[in-house]
């Protein structure tokens, strides 16, 4: 949350000359609601149902740079179909996270002592991110371009 994938992803994929796709915006547009008021009217497992699908459908249609919700890693059934692909974890602490997003209270599961919950969210999700990481780009201190450079030298990659 608030780690920059939606702004680097859409430097990357220019760079790349490639699309762009962020499966939180396809949800959105799907469901014609904030993801904060899908986990209000029907609670973060069917919000996670509906991430399910809209990861799948976004690999199975979608050849560039593509952007996924920090949860969406928890499930093994969404994880699996990333096996073999490149996959970057941008990685960042707690301290710049509030300097980014200010851990406001419009990302639903933030909504109680957002440091605590932000440190909790982090430590049962690195490991998952670090397990389907083909790299692990830090984005402290970073400006977006860098960071998108940062995520070119990692894969290896050379813009077109």
């Amino acid at each position: 949350m608030g780690v920059g994938k939606s702004t680097v992803g859409q430097l990357l994929a220019e760079r790349l000359g490639v699309g762009y796709r962020d499966t939180d915006d396809d949800i959105v547009t799907e469901q014609a609601r904030t993801i904060a008021e899908i986990f209000v009217d029907e609670g973060e497992a069917a919000f996670r149902a509906i991430e399910k699908a809209a990861v799948r459908r976004a690999l199975a249609e979608h050849d560039g740079v593509l952007a996924l919700g920090g949860g969406s890693v928890l499930d093994a059934d969404t994880r699996a179909p990333l096996d073999g692909k490149r996959v970057v974890y941008l990685s960042m602490d707690v301290e710049e996270a509030v300097k980014r997003t200010g851990l406001n209270t419009t990302r639903p599961l933030l909504a109680v002592n957002p440091r605590k919950q932000w440190r909790e969210l982090m430590e049962a999700r690195r490991h998952l991110y670090e397990s389907i990481a083909t790299a692990v780009v830090a984005t402290d201190g970073r400006t977006p371009e860098e960071v998108t450079q940062a995520v070119l030298d990692a894969l290896e990659l050379k813009d077109e």
